[in-house]
């Protein structure tokens, strides 16, 4: 007979966790058990609004029924053959997330940070097969207070010191320059720039968005200089701000673009590159690779998101819904929130430093049953699942100006 084990309490698993887990995230104190749609539940039974999505990984909320029953499918049939082999999920996919983002070809991986690296490849392949840049010379302009990720390349060219100290030497080949700011960019671009790799709106900054003109200047820029324009679309893309991809807010298609999060429905990591042919067709066979990316059971599930995109109905709810966001936030401004930046249903909302930091608010949140999570200083995202209803986000923002009103 199985001995029972029994259940231990959120306490008891966040102390099991101390000694054995890499301390890499400081996460709130609530362990997750279960959750469907746009609520979670904790291993004591209570139940919370999850307002941050796996920082839009779940733009599909938790378990959708569509991307379940396709993984279950694919389960039940083949999970894995390596790219050693083809199989019969990939070309269906690359085919409709290449039409779905209006490119041409796709690099199947798995990770976001996968995916920008995978492009930093691609563009210095570009630039010295296509544009001629001499061997070794091939620069990549990015924006101050960038995302794209953790891995050693990534953070040679963040400004973010607490993911930089202590992990150098640093990669060079990279150019700086303030988010929002087309003259610096143009300063910065010469002969020997490959790319200028950019997020059309900075999650991880605070929700940053720019100003009107900013992504078509970029586009206009890189075009009139030979150089490709590589958009991380990898928290702002597949709905949330109430387009497909949030460069269609100024009509700019990119030359690349980089998915992940929410392609993998919140099931399996799935990333991508998908690009002009003229650029990913520089790869050749040896090149670049990755054991699991385009895996059937990843090739499934991307399918079934890219599915549920191109009805549209997902878009208009962000867009729709980020209305009642945007006017939720605009009644909190002087009641405890001093700004606020948001595009679709996504925002980064400056509460008032005397309040407390951005952790202090997440956990009062929290304890009234609001799952969000703060960034830089006393700012904190919200990001619900698109399935989210009108009743449920006006409920939440009910909650925040409850809690900081309790402070003020």
């Amino acid at each position: 007979m199985t001995a029972v084990v029994p259940a231990r309490t959120s306490a008891e698993l966040i102390g099991a966790e101390e000694p054995v887990l890499a301390h890499n995230y400081h996460p709130l104190p609530v362990v997750v058990a279960r959750a469907e749609g746009a609520w979670v539940e904790d291993v004591e039974g209570r139940r919370y609004l999850d307002m941050l999505a796996g920082y839009s990984a779940l733009n599909f909320g938790h378990r959708h029924p569509a991307l379940i029953e396709a993984a279950h499918r694919q389960l039940d049939r083949l999970t894995l053959t390596s790219r050693a082999f083809h199989n019969d999920r990939l070309a269906e996919f690359a085919e409709r997330l290449a039409a779905l983002t209006c490119l041409d070809m796709v690099l199947p991986m798995n990770t976001g940070a996968e995916a920008v690296e995978s492009g930093i490849k691609v563009a210095r392949k570009w630039a010295y097969d296509v544009k001629g840049v001499p061997a070794d010379r091939a620069t990549i302009v990015v924006a101050a207070d960038n995302f794209h990720g953790r891995t050693t390349t990534i953070v040679s060219f963040s400004t973010d010191e607490v993911a930089r100290a202590g992990f150098g030497p640093f990669t060079p080949g990279f150019r700086v320059v303030p988010y929002n700011d087309l003259a610096a960019l143009e300063a910065a671009v010469d002969e020997t720039t490959a790319a200028v790799l950019i997020e059309p709106v900075q999650g991880e900054a605070g929700v940053i968005v720019p100003d009107d003109g900013y992504l078509a200047g970029v586009r206009e820029l890189t075009r009139h200089a030979g150089c490709l324009f590589i958009a991380d679309e990898i928290q702002s893309g597949l709905g949330r701000t109430g387009r497909t991809l949030a460069v269609e807010h100024e009509s700019v298609v990119p030359d690349v673009v980089l998915l992940g999060k929410a392609l993998g429905g919140g099931i399996v990591p799935v990333s991508a590159v998908v690009a002009r042919r003229e650029v990913l067709q520089v790869l050749r066979p040896g090149e670049h690779g990755s054991t699991f990316g385009g895996n059937p059971l990843a090739a499934a599930v991307g399918t079934a998101v890219v599915e549920l995109l191109e009805t549209g109905e997902f878009q208009r709810r962000a867009a729709e819904l980020g209305g009642i966001l945007r006017e939720g936030l605009e009644s909190l401004v002087g009641k405890g929130v001093v700004g606020f930046r948001s595009r679709g249903l996504w925002a980064g909302v400056d509460v008032d430093p005397a309040l407390g930091t951005g952790r202090e608010v997440s956990e009062r949140l929290m304890r009234e049953g609001i799952l969000v999570k703060d960034t830089h200083g006393s700012t904190i995202r919200l990001a619900p699942p698109l399935t989210v209803t009108a009743e449920e986000l006006q409920s939440a923002l009910h909650t925040v100006e409850k809690v900081l009103a309790r402070q003020a």
